[in-house]
Parts: structure tokens; C-alpha cells; sequence
């Protein structure tokens, strides 16, 4: 399996911010720090911000922050959002697969989600930035830039 680019910059900026201390970087400084499109980065933060993970200010002094509930997320849960609960192999549709009433691979890999998500679940953002980690994050900031 592997995750929607979306998923892997959610992760990241909730990672950023969770080690960003009194500092609040921008989204425009996230993207940079992330090496990705500011629009990219902007469409994720407004997900992060509507799922109450992310506090976005605007203007002079403002900046993300990452809320109380955004450190103690778990990890399980931010995948399953932004990746949707969607079987991995599409059996019904535009061509349904002629196996499909007999088929064993579909469950297997089903099973096979759930467990993934179950490994991700009893893990918050706040343990994905224990040492060695967060002194890393911190290290990729390239400081203030103006919006």
C-alpha cells in the first residue's frame, strides 16, 4: 500500500509543527521546509485546520500551530481521512472483475488494511516526534520567509 502524497504531507506538516515550539511557520514556510507546491500544502492545511488538528492565523504574527487535540491524534485516524476507508482493489467497477462472487483476494486484503490501520492507531503525532525525530524536523526549517 502506499499513501496518497496528500496523506504523506499531512503527516509531515503535523510532524513540523509538533516541534515548532513558540514558532509558528506560515504555509508558505511549511511547503518550502516540505519541498512542495504551496497549493498543495495550503489544500492540506485547510483539511488539518477543518479537522480541528491545525490553528491557521493569517496576517502579521500569524502562522500554523498545532492544537492540543492535533498532538494527541492519532496516526491511524489522520491516515484513514485523508487516504478514505475505500477497499484497496476497485472489484466492481466500470469492468466488474468476473471473480468477484468467489473471490478470496478482496477479504485478504481487506484484513490486510485493518491491520495496517491497527498498527497506526494507538500512535499520536506526539510519539512520531520523540527523539531521534524531532531534533531532525527542526533541523529542516530553513527560518522565516516572507509570504
Amino acid at each position: 500500500m502506499r499513501l496518497l502524497h496528500s496523506t504523506d504531507l499531512a503527516l509531515r506538516i503535523l510532524m513540523r509543527l509538533a516541534v515548532a515550539g513558540p514558532a509558528s511557520p506560515t504555509t508558505r514556510q511549511a511547503a518550502a521546509d516540505m519541498d512542495v507546491a504551496y497549493t498543495h500544502a495550503a489544500k492540506v492545511v485547510a483539511e488539518l485546520q477543518h479537522l480541528g488538528l491545525v490553528d491557521a492565523r493569517r496576517g502579521r504574527g500569524g502562522g500554523l500551530t498545532l492544537t492540543e487535540r492535533g498532538r494527541a491524534a492519532s496516526v491511524g485516524a489522520v491516515v484513514r481521512t485523508f487516504e478514505g476507508d475505500g477497499d484497496v482493489v476497485d472489484c466492481e467497477g466500470p469492468t466488474p472483475c468476473p471473480l468477484n462472487s468467489g473471490c478470496r483476494l478482496r477479504g485478504a486484503l481487506r484484513r490486510a488494511q485493518e491491520a495496517f490501520y491497527a498498527t497506526l492507531d494507538p500512535i499520536t503525532v506526539s510519539d512520531i516526534v520523540a527523539d531521534p525525530t524531532g531534533p531532525l524536523l527542526l533541523g529542516i526549517s530553513r527560518g522565516p520567509q516572507a509570504d
